[in-house]
């Protein structure tokens, strides 16, 4: 009877789909990663950093170097880029940008967001840095930048070419910078739109925009040799997640896999500001042209806790009794140490909310003569 009770058991586990620790979907792709943007912290990996190929997810550090640029000032959106010959001649996903012909950024942007024109691609990464060699070249520094260690790229659009590679994870970095700027949303939550006065239609290559409650963006992928990609983002409540699912089967799958891990996300957690359980005392200034100093925390108290430990967070004041001049502003004074349950998750330094100079030997008289006055 236990023989049979085992074998009946060892079958209902292979039927049930597999689950990840935490209740977290086993997502049956190449690779996936799921992010909570604000705090850059991991909530689902597998295979995270394997060096797959991206296809046209490649698209998002193109436009993280566009909106930088135009964020920055060094381009506008309003300005017409001229395609050249080269753009012109790009196969794949494309608006069909003939040579010479201009369109704005803001155009070109939308047709790369909406429905990943490769043309565009290399008409803006021309404009940007006047070759697409060296438009990559900034691409690569910037991954560099961003912590991206198994990224190289080898062009703008992700068109097949042997060695350019990067994984979820990486992808994952990329996403969190781009939606850091929020005029992108102008482009990646479209879903039908046009361009050349009306002329060209657009419809976005993301389902998710248009039937996954609170989708922000933000690019799909797929060639024969990578399969199905998608960086996927949606914020609700005030979080925003981003999911990155590469190789898939089919495009059912990405979708369905990303829908699966923004779910799981919305559901497990939220983000919480936590505060001291009481005002922070001023701190004694030795030496100072002012007795007091007032300490304050040093960034953001918001914190990623699973919904089920909200009840359980619990926070730990240690400040210095006194501090002696000179005082910088932002000199630490001591920390805020935050714990969910007997776990710490982060430590909050708290700082000199201003400055305060040293007496000088003159001062100090002064001080003692005040002192000495006021004695009863």
């Amino acid at each position: 009877m236990k023989q049979t009770a085992a074998v009946l058991l060892a079958a209902l586990l292979v039927i049930l789909p597999a689950r990840a620790a935490g209740g977290a979907p086993q997502v049956e792709t190449g690779a996936a990663v799921l992010m909570e943007k604000e705090t850059g912290e991991i909530l689902y990996e597998s295979h995270a950093h394997d060096k797959l190929e991206p296809a046209s997810v490649t698209k998002i550090m193109t436009m993280l170097l566009v909106m930088e640029a135009v964020d920055s000032g060094r381009i506008t959106l309003e300005e017409q880029v001229t395609v050249s010959a080269r753009a012109a001649s790009m196969g794949g996903s494309q608006v069909y940008l003939k040579e010479g012909e201009q369109l704005s950024v803001r155009d070109m942007l939308k047709a790369v967001a909406v429905v990943s024109g490769n043309d565009a691609a290399v008409a803006l990464a021309e404009h940007l840095a006047g070759s697409e060699e060296s438009f990559v070249a900034r691409m690569n520094q910037r991954a560099r930048e961003l912590g991206m260690q198994d990224t190289c790229f080898l062009n703008c659009t992700g068109l097949p070419a042997a060695g350019h590679l990067t994984s979820a994870y990486d992808i994952a970095l990329m996403s969190r910078a781009l939606i850091g700027h929020p005029q992108i949303r102008d482009y990646t939550t479209i879903w039908m739109d046009s361009i050349r006065d009306g002329q060209f239609q657009l419809a976005n290559t993301n389902k998710l925009i248009r039937f996954y409650e609170g989708a922000t963006g933000l690019k799909t992928g797929h060639t024969e040799s990578a399969g199905y990609c998608l960086s996927a983002t949606a914020e609700r409540d005030g979080m925003e997640l981003i999911a990155v699912v590469l190789k898939a089967d089919s495009s059912d799958q990405r979708f369905g896999s990303a829908k699966d891990l923004l779910s799981y996300g919305f559901a497990t957690y939220t983000l919480m500001d936590v505060y001291p359980a009481q005002a922070l005392p001023p701190i004694d200034v030795l030496l100072g042209v002012q007795n007091q100093i007032q300490p304050v925390l040093s960034r953001s108290t918001r914190i990623l806790v699973q919904k089920d430990e909200l009840n359980c967070v619990t926070t730990d004041i240690q400040l210095c009794d006194d501090v002696e001049a000179p005082v910088e502003a932002g000199q630490t004074l001591g920390e805020m140490s935050v714990r969910v349950g007997e776990r710490e998750i982060t430590s909050i330094p708290i700082v000199a909310s201003s400055a305060v100079d040293r007496l000088t030997v003159p001062g100090i008289f002064a001080q003692l003569l005040r002192q000495l006055l006021l004695a009863p």
